[in-house]
């Protein structure tokens, strides 16, 4: 046998062990360093992050009230996959599309003929991964209207993450926040509790995350992140809102964190967006502070 070889493993763990170790996270510079970008918006922001290996969090107006936007399609497949594991849908099932159904925009479900059909899977998956709002909406009325997604929320603890659109009672809100309302702590949380296997059981919090890992939309937080990490993410925008709330799989341990604006001055449509650069400055200052 060469001897080269018989060498190598030793060599490797002393390298390991002489490499200088990596630093200590600065999760104070780092809050006034989010608290400075957020203070330099033109509008209302909100920032929760949790840094899974430590336990540390950091909450910037982490309990104030925010649109959800598309965020609003994680509650909406949670209550699906509920109703997938106790029988009642099958995410093999097909679905005819109706004229009623349509909602305006560039959604692939809205390009259907009446009478066409599609199985339950890729109407969650569209709805997760392109966010089409006419698949999501469709998934809303499958699941038992906006209500029952609601009951879903309370079952998991979250106090604050609502549908509002086409919900008996929350007309106000609707008027309010749009389509859902969360805050930046209970967004986080649900993302990191699908991650934890806790919605549901693992097998459904599985399905889930392997579809919010699969996102058309990569120009926000995404693009700060290098493509070999992977990030289960999901993203909202209305005129005045811009969000995005993610779970990171970081080489240096996994981190959740989510960002949401609301009352924007910047209410293009740009790459440039003041909210869209907010999320990808935000996305920066974590990756840089822990994986430095």
């Amino acid at each position: 046998m060469n001897r080269l070889l018989l060498f190598l493993p030793l060599a490797v763990l002393l390298m390991s062990c002489t490499a200088e170790p990596r630093s200590a996270i600065d999760f104070e510079t780092l809050e006034e360093n989010l608290q400075q970008r957020i203070a330099d918006f033109n509008g209302d922001a909100g920032v929760f992050v949790h840094h899974l290996p430590t336990g540390r969090e950091i909450s910037i107006q982490g309990d104030t009230l925010f649109p959800t936007a598309s965020m609003i399609k994680v509650p909406l497949a949670v209550r699906i996959a509920e109703l997938v594991e106790d029988g009642s849908l099958h995410y093999d099932s097909l679905h005819t599309y109706e004229d009623r159904l349509y909602y305006p925009g560039s959604d692939l479900v809205a390009s259907m003929k009446a009478g066409e059909t599609i199985d339950l899977r890729k109407m969650v998956f569209l709805s997760l991964s392109f966010s089409d709002n006419t698949a999501s909406l469709w998934m809303q009325e499958l699941g038992g209207t906006g209500t029952m997604v609601n009951e879903a929320m309370a079952r998991l603890g979250l106090e604050h993450t609502r549908v509002n659109s086409r919900t008996e009672g929350r007309q106000e809100d609707f008027r309010r926040y749009g389509w859902g309302q969360t805050t930046p702590r209970e967004m986080t949380r649900l993302m990191e509790m699908i991650y934890r296997g806790e919605v549901i059981n693992p097998e459904r919090s599985e399905e889930l995350y392997r579809l919010l890992s699969k996102t058309l939309w990569d120009g926000t937080a995404l693009a700060v992140i290098p493509v070999t990490v992977n990030v289960a993410s999901k993203q909202g925008a209305v005129s005045a809102s811009r969000s995005e709330t993610a779970v990171v799989n970081a080489p240096s341990g996994d981190f959740v964190f989510t960002v949401i604006t609301k009352n924007q001055q910047d209410r293009s449509w740009d790459d440039d967006n003041e909210g869209f650069e907010l999320i990808r400055d935000v996305t920066r200052l974590l990756w840089e502070a822990f994986e430095q």
